[in-house]
């Protein structure tokens, strides 16, 4: 027999800005039931979940909570202003009677001691308190807006049990496969403002989708084909019997209007990743290399062979390196000890995470071209940047908007629009899963498994690696890596276990006070970046850019074979001006390296 639902959204319909984002929607949340909340970017998943969560008011249909219901909302972008430490902000979501014990206990599990102040935490720390929050009181339902963004993969694998031990009902928007998979029975499909719903789980999802989809192309291919026999009749038949056949006529304007009303899926994104001459056999090489900052060693005697087509996976805990290891194997950083060597005609290009370092004010063309022209070049072929634009699914009226004014799918598309325009033959990903819906994260999937040349990428999404990676790098702690053959759950296989999870020692609070003032006074306070630092870190990306192209100037300059014969003293300058301009760009990489392992350290 059913159960009553806890919370429903019936009829549900909203309109922003003469848009309409939902129409006829609905979500019924029954006791203990776990569902996927799927849809592409934009579709209005969140602003769903919202109105389920009582934050937004519907223009039309009914939303019924369950009165004695405890319903929880985790946003993507949690709140902590007005609180002097997170474990205040973890125990204000609590109602009077819930156990007060499990904010320090969740605290605790995330990594976090709970007497953090809200106000310095990072976009990761942030999530975890969030997560907290509204995990303590064991809800009846939990409505969770991408809980995953922000988290390493240990603290993913811990959320993924903590709520599979749960009772609570869950409503879950992700773009992670894998935990989609491993937590949901039921999916509820947003497309074009209209809800479907299928009672199985997301691993369901794709095939019903699928099918789904193609049936409505047929029936729109049927409905295109009356149309037609319609018109023939109408210019042909109607004279002699028009008065009998009004009805008729009626008809064929309403078939018209059922056409134009009919509101066609989103086009895909166009995934073309400009590439370049073809590199040696042998891409990258380490042999015994070892990387420190101050006394922590992030990367200890590793050796590693990365071949032409290979497709590297690197996973671990936020903080551990990975970062430094990438530079280190594609020759952007110089280890401690041991050698790295690098093929011939190496062509690099590299999609990081810093979407900051797009400029807020920078016009999307301008980002996508450089400014100052209207043409990109895809494999040696012009293409105006609107077209290239209506590739990754941009409107030619986004073209003059500002970059800060895009959402973060949006900017997520920039980022690797910008990366695969580039020529390449060795393909650095760091973390590109990031903000994207499942529908493009399908494209980059193929896009990376049939690039001619080779990929190294950095995720923390289990599924993206299994599908992509021919081998996974591991950190394993203490600057010790391995490499494992196969994708994430090979790695599992292999090595008994995942990416190691933090390991929490539950103390007496008094045994707590006691070492947290033993500590204060053996050691300085938590550190924190100045001001300087964090100026530094996102200025010396373009101090280095800059570099780069004066070096290639410079570069082109002494590659005239005529230069020396015409003007030695001259040839000698620029010889001198090259060093002096290598030194200093090894010296800002070397520096930029520091402030970023700092920032992932305090983060982590």
């Amino acid at each position: 027999m059913a159960q009553p639902p806890l919370l429903s959204l019936q009829d549900i319909s909203l309109t922003f800005g003469g848009t309409q984002l939902l129409e006829s929607a609905e979500l019924i949340v029954s006791p203990g039931q776990r569902i996927a909340l799927v849809g592409r970017n934009g579709s209005g998943k969140s602003t769903l979940l919202k109105i389920a969560a009582g934050l937004i008011q519907h223009d039309g249909g009914k939303r019924f909570a369950e009165p004695s219901a405890t319903i929880r909302y985790l946003a993507q972008e949690p709140d902590l202003k007005g609180y002097a430490t997170t474990l205040a902000y973890v125990e204000a979501g609590l109602a009077p009677g819930d156990d007060s014990y499990r904010a320090q206990y969740l605290l605790d599990a995330l990594g976090m001691t709970g007497q953090e102040d809200p106000s310095t935490l990072s976009g990761g720390e942030g999530r975890r308190a969030a997560l907290a929050r509204v995990l303590a009181p064991q809800p009846d339902v939990l409505l969770l807006d991408e809980p995953t963004n922000h988290l390493d993969l240990p603290v993913i694998e811990w959320l993924q049990d903590e709520l599979s031990s749960m009772r609570s009902a869950l409503v879950l928007i992700s773009h992670d496969r894998r935990f989609l998979s491993d937590l949901t029975r039921s999916t509820v499909w947003l497309d074009r403002g209209l809800t479907r719903r299928i009672e199985k789980g997301f691993s369901a999802f794709e095939g019903w989708r699928d099918e789904v989809l193609e049936n409505e192309e047929k029936e729109r291919h049927k409905l295109d084909r009356q149309i037609v026999r319609e018109e023939h009749w109408l210019r042909y038949g109607v004279t002699a019997r028009r008065k009998r056949n009004v009805g008729r006529l009626e008809r064929l304007s309403g078939l018209r209007q059922d056409r134009r009303d009919q509101r066609k899926v989103q086009g895909s994104v166009t995934l073309a990743v400009s590439e370049g001459r073809t590199s040696g056999a042998l891409v990258a090489e380490a042999d015994m290399v070892s990387k420190s900052f101050g006394e922590r060693t992030v990367v200890r005697e590793f050796s590693t062979r990365v071949l032409r087509g290979d497709r590297v996976g690197i996973v671990g805990p936020n903080g551990a390196g990975k970062t430094t290891l990438i530079k280190m194997l594609t020759g952007l950083l110089e280890p401690d000890t041991g050698t790295i060597k690098l093929g011939s005609a190496i062509e690099l290009a590299m999609l990081d995470q810093g979407r900051a370092k797009l400029e807020p004010e920078t016009r999307l063309r301008d980002a996508l071209t450089g400014g100052g022209s209207d043409t990109i070049h895809i494999n040696g072929e012009p293409k105006h940047v609107v077209g290239y634009m209506k590739d990754f699914l941009f409107t030619p009226e986004q073209a003059n908007t500002p970059i800060g004014k895009l959402s973060g799918g949006e900017r997520a598309r920039v980022a690797l629009a910008r990366a695969l325009s580039l020529p390449s033959n060795f393909l650095v990903l760091d973390e590109p899963t990031n903000d994207l819906d499942l529908e493009t994260l399908d494209l980059l999937e193929e896009m990376v498994s049939d690039y001619a040349g080779t990929v190294v990428v950095v995720s923390h999404d289990r599924d993206f690696l299994d599908r992509v990676a021919t081998s996974v790098i591991m950190a394993e702690g203490n600057g010790d890596w391995t490499e494992y053959a196969g994708g994430y759950s090979d790695m599992v296989s292999q090595r008994g276990a995942g990416v190691s999870a933090r390991v929490v020692e539950k103390v007496s609070k008094a045994e707590k006070r006691k070492a947290e003032a033993a500590a204060a006074a053996a050691q300085p306070a938590k550190r924190k970046m100045s001001f300087k630092e964090k100026h530094a870190l996102e200025t010396l990306p373009k101090d280095i850019e800059k570099l780069d192209a004066e070096i290639k100037a410079v570069n082109a300059k002494l590659a005239d074979a005529n230069f020396y014969v015409r003007d030695p003293n001259g040839f000698a300058s620029q010889t001198n001006a090259l060093a002096a301009l290598e030194t200093k760009k090894a010296k800002a990489e070397e520096q930029w390296l520091e402030l970023e392992m700092l920032r992932e350290e305090i983060e982590g």
